[in-house]
């Protein structure tokens, strides 16, 4: 071999070299946080699913103060609600504010039913099942229950938990 074959070999090797350690870290930024970093506000401990059912009693002890404000504060900026008693979809505060100023009138008092909690990973779940309202009509005082499907998937961002999408639906059959 040739002095100027073994530089041309050395020059195709590091050229070969340069190319793939840029392909690796082109790889880590497409693929974001979580691939070769952590996101921001990530937890170490996954959570249990007692835990991700608590945040429903969480949600219920806001409709109890009656303050729209309050249970908004509960959803993500981005969050959408599917609600129950409405056929529009709520996507921004003031949707799911206007949505609540409505039901909270009818001073709804929650129960779980049935659960099931799925944790997808340390900052994410689902919990859905079916509950039930227990419901006031403000004009008249008369009581009664509606029987719903619920769906909540919660995001963990800086270190607190958010419903991201809410979905429920009166039970079809009922």
């Amino acid at each position: 071999m040739t002095r100027r074959s073994i530089s041309k070999r050395v020059a195709v090797v590091t050229a070969t070299a340069v190319i793939a350690v840029g392909t690796v870290a082109a790889g880590a930024a497409v693929a974001g946080p979580g691939w070769s970093e952590k996101k921001p506000g990530w937890s170490e401990k996954k959570p249990g699913k007692k835990e991700i059912a608590g945040l429903f009693d969480q949600w219920n002890r806001a409709l109890a103060t009656g303050d729209p404000e309050q249970v908004a504060d509960l959803y993500a900026k981005d969050a959408v609600l599917l609600p129950t008693v409405s056929n529009r979809v709520r996507a921004d505060r003031a949707g799911i504010v206007d949505y609540f100023e409505h039901f909270l009138a009818n001073k709804p008092v929650g129960t779980k039913i049935e659960t099931h909690v799925n944790v997808l990973d340390h900052n994410s779940a689902i919990d859905t099942g079916v509950y039930e309202f227990a419901l006031t009509d403000p004009a008249t005082g008369e009581k009664s229950t509606v029987e719903a499907r619920y769906t909540y998937a919660y995001e963990k961002r800086g270190g607190e938990w958010f419903i991201v999408n809410h979905h429920s639906s009166k039970m079809p059959e009922g």
